[in-house]
């Protein structure tokens, strides 16, 4: 017997039988349920999309009450410790782990890839020079679409793969370019001789000397920060790629929408909430006055714990709580650490956070670790953007691919007036006279 949902319509007293698939019913069956032939039929209502799948995935599993997160059914835990960034973007887009020699020639492409052309300097060199990183970033992305001709061709396999190499390969430059635009340092060029993480440390605060050198530890923090932010199934930005492309626009232009929804401090900010709560914090010996106060609803609001999805610890916080101590083993020890993990405890052993299942995400460390590294807090949503990038195309393509997926366009729940007479502008000139 195939699984259905049996729904009584009490205004009509009509019941009907809606099919069941994967755990869903298909919005459009609701549209059946109506009062009589005039009405346009039931809807869903679900701001925020707080209940609602918009698409089916094979990328990114996550179950949110046990921990776990998963790249093409491989736990974060592995490829964090075993895998290196280039690999698992080659995962996430082509949907196996590569042989040596795949991963090799992808590498190898990859880096080719790296300069961007010089009109694009000049592109970004037309920024205020106290521009945000992260909007001139977004903007350059956008802008590639039209260096990039071929790019409009998306249906066309071969070329969609050259644009992922590409675009995998372009962000950390981009990156590194927005950013000493802002602080008006020369650019650095890419180092093809550096690994991926190793050539962004190098473009981004590479001085006089003729070759860089990063730092083994903090090339390696790099690259699992990358992992660990590669995808993340349907959040805002990966939603915005998708319903961008939709309409069937470059993956260059859908990318820089994804990147303009990560803008948003609610989203790829809020690390840097963390970082000014515990600057506001101040001392450890402050941490349980400022419980108190978040308990009490006084204001405060305990940044970097807790998340939509997860209602366990959050499987990347565990990593990079450890990432963070190696690093700071290299950097020197983040006076702010000391505060956080204070804050970490309290919060785990408290009841009031517990019960609320509020345990620390990917962001209660991450910004702490970048600041121990030299990245301006400006620079933070632009580290997101970069390893989110493999994760944003592999969403693209298989929603561009997918034969159920239409252009997006939501519906609403109309609340305005019914119709009106038009008013000319005399009489309206009169009636606000009278008043």
């Amino acid at each position: 017997m195939p699984d259905t949902l049996s729904i009584t319509d009490n205004r009509t007293g009509k019941t009907y039988e809606v099919p069941i698939e994967d755990g869903t019913i298909k919005a459009l069956d609701l549209r059946k349920i109506k009062t009589d032939e005039e009405d346009f039929g039931l809807m869903a209502y679900d701001p925020g999309f707080m209940n609602t799948a918009a698409c089916k995935s094979r990328i990114t599993f996550i179950d949110g009450d046990k921990g776990i997160l998963r790249y093409r059914g491989y736990p974060i835990e592995q490829l964090a410790e075993q895998s290196d960034f280039l690999e698992v973007a080659y995962l996430l887009y082509f949907g196996e782990l590569p042989t040596r020699s795949q991963l090799d020639d992808f590498k190898r492409t990859v880096l080719s890839h790296t300069i961007i052309h010089e009109q694009t300097k000049k592109f970004i060199d037309g920024f205020r020079h106290d521009s945000h990183p992260m909007g001139a970033f977004l903007s350059t992305v956008a802008a590639l679409s039209t260096f990039y001709r071929e790019v409009k061709n998306i249906f066309d396999a071969q070329n969609r793969v050259i644009q992922f190499e590409r675009m995998v390969a372009k962000m950390p430059t981009i990156a590194a370019f927005c950013h000493r635009h802002s602080i008006g340092m020369p650019f650095a060029y890419p180092d093809n001789d550096l690994s991926y993480a190793g050539n962004f440390l190098n473009m981004m605060f590479k001085g006089t000397e003729t070759k860089f050198k990063p730092n083994p530890v903090l090339e390696r923090a790099m690259d699992v920060l990358f992992i660990l932010h590669a995808d993340h199934e349907q959040n805002c930005s990966t939603t915005t790629m998708r319903g961008i492309g939709s309409s069937h626009c470059d993956p260059f232009t859908a990318l820089a929408g994804a990147a303009a929804a990560l803008y948003g401090p609610l989203h790829g900010g809020a690390n840097e909430a963390v970082l000014k709560m515990l600057v506001e914090i101040g001392s450890k010996d402050r941490v349980p006055e400022f419980i108190r106060r978040v308990k009490a609803g006084e204001g405060q609001r305990l940044m970097g714990f807790g998340h939509r999805v997860y209602k366990n610890y959050d499987p990347r916080a565990k990593i990079i709580k450890k990432v963070a101590f190696e690093v700071f083993e290299v950097t020197g020890r983040n006076p702010l650490l000391d505060i956080a993990l204070e804050l970490e405890r309290i919060a785990l052993e408290d009841d009031y956070f517990v019960g609320r299942k509020l345990y620390p995400n990917v962001d209660f460390y991450s910004g702490l670790i970048y600041q121990a590294m030299g990245f301006p807090t400006e620079m933070f949503p632009v580290l997101f953007a970069i390893p989110r990038t493999p994760g944003w195309l592999s969403q693209w393509e298989e929603q561009i691919l997918d034969p159920e997926q239409r252009i997006v366009r939501p519906r609403q729940v109309y609340l305005g007036y019914d119709e009106r007479e038009y008013v000319p502008m005399a009489i309206r000139e009169e009636s606000t006279q009278a008043v």
